[in-house]
């Protein structure tokens, strides 16, 4: 993906299933060609044929497992999600945390299959353990502000600030967004200019009762700088 990238992760919420997940995504494709920025969509893996077909905005799953072809019941299979349209996947949400041996694992799985990566850390610490496996990105979102409504780049900058020095120490390719209660333009604005290469949200977006609206003035976060 191009940066710097608004990327929306629909979680498992009912505004973001199914015909609404299509609609979301027709709303962001819209948005994002309009103001001329890079922006995506995370799915699950039912909406992720629909989306990449429907429209042209890069399509991630919300999770994948270090699997291949063979007896796996209920596991995510990474070529089934690449197949369907999907370009990449995240990892390591905090709502589907997994060791990091598996995330080293799913990194190699999706680079295989030349899928981006976009792996989650809660803290500096983790952060800095996922640049060592070389993902595409690195998320930094502490999990206890995710779905509040105050920013991460508000409540704790320094932790954005430390997150994006300590990825680029280990590995100055990975790319660095931050989420947590992310929901206005201020927020992505104040992201980029803590060194960012965009931002990771859901809730202030899928939620959002105009959320084209919204999706116009995260983007002019971007527009301005």
């Amino acid at each position: 993906m191009d940066t710097p990238v608004i990327v929306i992760n629909v979680k498992t919420y009912k505004e973001g299933t199914g015909e609404k997940a299509l609609e979301l995504a027709r709303c962001i494709e819209k948005v994002g060609k309009e103001i001329g920025i890079e922006m995506a969509i995370a799915v699950q893996p039912t909406d992720i044929y629909a989306i990449y077909h429907e429209t042209n905005i890069p399509v991630f799953a919300q999770h994948i497992d270090a699997i291949k072809y063979g007896s796996n019941t209920g596991w995510i299979l990474p070529e089934a999600v690449k197949e369907a349209g999907a370009v990449g996947t995240l990892l390591n949400h905090s709502e589907h945390p997994i060791p990091l041996e598996n995330i080293c694992k799913g990194i190699e799985r999706a680079k295989e299959l030349q899928m981006e990566t976009i792996v989650c850390a809660g803290n500096v610490d983790m952060a800095r353990a996922i640049a060592a496996l070389s993902p595409h990105f690195v998320a930094i979102e502490p999990p206890e502000l995710i779905g509040g409504d105050v920013s991460v780049t508000t409540a704790e900058p320094d932790v954005v600030r430390n997150a994006v020095d300590a990825v680029k120490k280990i590995d100055s390719r990975v790319k660095v967004l931050c989420g947590a209660g992310v929901k206005k333009r201020e927020d992505v604005r104040k992201a980029i200019e803590l060194g960012t290469d965009g931002v990771l949200l859901a809730s202030g977006v899928v939620k959002a009762k105009d959320k084209e609206a919204v999706l116009m003035d995260l983007a002019k976060g971007i527009e301005r700088l």
